[in-house]
């Protein structure tokens, strides 16, 4: 419990939620254009910056949480590869996949205590309190890096 009297494992969640939609709604009344358009040197755009978000979410909660190989998951060895968009990709497609990813974790964590210990990282066994943040701290500062390309989007 906090100060406040509120379980700190709710307060996580919550933060969770809050940065996983900030990342989705990055997207929201883009064309598919806009969403693919890249305004920086690196692979990263506003719609790869989401397919990524659900690569770090299998990553943390599907890898580390529930054990599971990232071939059999079947995602990038790297983080790099996770930015790369393919012609199927649309903005419906990766939302799907990022809520889809999202649900998984929230249910791969859903009996774990902040203190129990996840097996599936190649770092060593961590405590799911290591992975919420982690978590948070890569989607914050994902979500601002979408922030400010979203605003150099809009006012093009």
């Amino acid at each position: 419990m906090d100060v406040f009297g509120h379980p700190f494992r709710e307060q996580f969640d919550v933060f969770l939620d809050e940065h996983r939609r900030v990342l989705e709604e990055c997207l929201d009344g883009l064309t598919e254009e806009q969403a693919r358009r890249s305004l920086v040197a690196s692979k990263t755009t506003l719609l790869g910056l989401v397919k990524h978000v659900t690569f770090v979410e299998k990553v943390w909660f599907d890898e580390a949480v529930a054990c599971r190989s990232r071939a059999e998951i079947g995602i990038p060895d790297t983080p790099d590869e996770s930015f790369v968009l393919d012609d199927a990709d649309t903005i419906a497609s990766v939302r799907q996949a990022y809520r889809e990813a999202c649900e998984a974790s929230r249910e791969a964590a859903a009996t774990l205590g902040l203190d129990d210990l996840v097996h599936g990282n190649r770092r060593g066994p961590l405590p799911l309190r290591w992975v919420y943040l982690h978590m948070l701290r890569e989607l914050a500062q994902h979500g601002g890096h979408a922030d400010i390309l979203r605003e150099q989007i809009l006012s093009a």
